[in-house]
């Protein structure tokens, strides 16, 4: 399958950050990254979630202001070119998913929530790829309501964690109304520290050479300190000491004049010190260096590789390795998987004949991994498959595209009432029928010829044609067959015909 977009060409990323937006465009030719263009707009979101855990109407307008802008920019580009990653605020926030689907109107491309570990996985691509190095490296992103810290070696991450604890998070709740006191300081030092305390083993000193720091906080601090002409750049307990007197003299956000500080950045400012002066206490950095890269960068190297796998001239993207891992780990029969992809995918492709690739894909990895649920118990395997898809760490997917696959592989046997939802959307209702025809074609765990049957669309009619011979040879699976298509017929949003040709 071929999206139009071939690699080399002009990619965009946006990061839906918790305190800020940013789109960044580049382009890869001969893998070096070349930067188009780049906007930020600070839209705090994380300042938006009330106690009950729901983004405010204010804050859900700010974000779909700049989504709007940020649509005009990439006006033309097509979906394969435009990846959007959205962070720590809505993976919290409750009503998310109706934010979600008026953000996608507003920006016209679709969103993906992340998981921590993906995002510092992210992170840790951009920083490699931008600022390469064969030595251990410890990179720490500080983002509005979560901080990750990875550890690695050139381009492979060996220990990614997330924390949940930012800037924006630390700020409102221990500078309230933007007072900033000393009790203030020690006591978001005190939180920042008992969320990272689990992390002093992974990320101890002598694992690493060489810290940096990516993205907003980092950067801040590092270009006030030199501006200040505290240090060159780097962030250092003394020059994190210098900074907190210098807000404590302040006394409040509003009056923080420092050189090299944007007038955005002073509401953060004192939740960023913290969090930093814990980290260089906790983990011993005694110098912390601004990365190059970031999240946004790390966004297009993966979505470049994803087109450089589809074009072949890679075996495969990080999503491949993730099932080919879970397939392992959960002691898959990748066999009998890989007779119900053969089937699935011949049904699809003969029914949807110029699907969306990532929607092909997400079917064959759904077929990879429809039986994963077996470790745990087999009685209603299809539902402890769903639920280890919809939560378990695999690097490369966004937490949208895990649950969109455990929504799948949830409908791959049962009634169909369970996925009423789900079926709503005509392009999972074709993706949950191939699967279910291909486990029914594939229940006696034999081989199985992937062109026996034969599915086409007739608007809302599945018509799946056999031979005379076909039904004579398997009379047990054409009753299953004919069950499916009742069922079909009771909650279905297609009609399900068996046609003999």
């Amino acid at each position: 399958m071929d999206t139009g977009v071939k690699p080399g060409s002009p990619l965009a990323a946006i990061d839906m950050g918790s305190n800020s937006f940013r789109l960044e465009i580049g382009q890869m030719p001969q893998t070096r990254y070349r930067r188009i263009d780049y906007l930020k707009e600070t839209v705090r979101l994380g300042a938006g979630l009330d106690s009950n855990g729901m983004l405010t109407e204010e804050a859900a307008q700010r974000g779909l202001v700049c989504l709007r802008r940020f649509a005009s920019r990439l006006a033309g580009f097509a979906t394969g070119q435009v990846r959007a990653v959205a962070t720590q605020t809505l993976r919290e926030a409750r009503n998310r998913n109706a934010f979600l689907l008026r953000a996608q109107e507003a920006l016209g491309h679709p969103i993906e929530v992340i998981s921590g570990r993906e995002e510092a996985r992210l992170i840790y691509a951009g920083v490699a790829h931008m600022q390469p190095s064969d030595e251990p490296r410890l990179v720490v992103d500080i983002g509005g309501r979560s901080t990750e810290m990875i550890r690695g070696r050139g381009r492979t991450p060996q220990m990614a964690e997330s924390f949940g604890v930012g800037c924006v998070s630390l700020s409102m709740r221990f500078f309230e109304g933007g007072e900033i006191t000393r009790d203030g300081f020690r006591a978001a030092q005190v939180a920042a520290g008992a969320e990272f305390e689990e992390g002093l083993q992974s990320f101890a000193p002598k694992l690493w050479g060489q810290a940096l720091g990516s993205s907003g906080t980092a950067g801040a601090v590092s270009q006030l300190l030199q501006a200040s002409g505290v240090t060159d750049g780097r962030i250092t307990p003394a020059g994190l000491r210098w900074c907190m007197a210098r807000c404590l003299e302040a006394g409040h956000v509003d009056r923080i004049d420092l050189p090299g500080l944007k007038p955005e950045r002073r509401a953060v400012l004192p939740g960023g010190l913290a969090i930093l002066y814990t980290l260089s206490a906790h983990f011993d950095i005694r110098a912390l260096w601004p990365a190059k890269g970031a999240l946004r960068q790390g966004v297009i190297v993966d979505l470049h590789e994803r087109l450089l796998a589809m074009h072949r001239a890679l075996p495969g993207d990080m999503r491949d390795t993730s099932v080919a891992d879970l397939q392992r780990r959960f002691g898959v029969d990748t066999g009998q998987a890989a007779r119900v992809a053969a089937v699935a995918l011949a049904l699809f492709d003969s029914a949807v004949p110029d699907p969306d690739p990532e929607t092909r894909r997400e079917l064959a990895w759904a077929c990879a991994l429809h039986e994963v649920g077996l470790m745990v118990s087999h009685h209603d395997h299809h539902r402890h498959s769903a639920y280890l898809l919809g939560n378990v760490d695999a690097p490369g997917f966004s937490q949208s595209q895990q649950r969109r696959i455990g929504d799948l592989v949830l409908g791959q046997r049962g009634g169909l009432r369970k996925m009423e939802p789900q079926l709503a959307s005509e392009t999972f209702a074709w993706q949950v029928l191939c699967l279910r025809l291909a486990v029914i074609k594939c229940h006696a765990r034999g081989p199985a010829n992937p062109n026996a049957l034969r599915l086409r669309a007739t608007g809302r009619d599945a018509v799946l044609a056999h031979s005379a011979a076909w039904a004579e040879a398997s009379p047990r699976t054409l009753f299953l067959l004919q069950e499916e298509a009742a069922t079909w017929a009771r909650n279905g949003p297609l009609r399900v015909v068996l046609a003999v040709v």
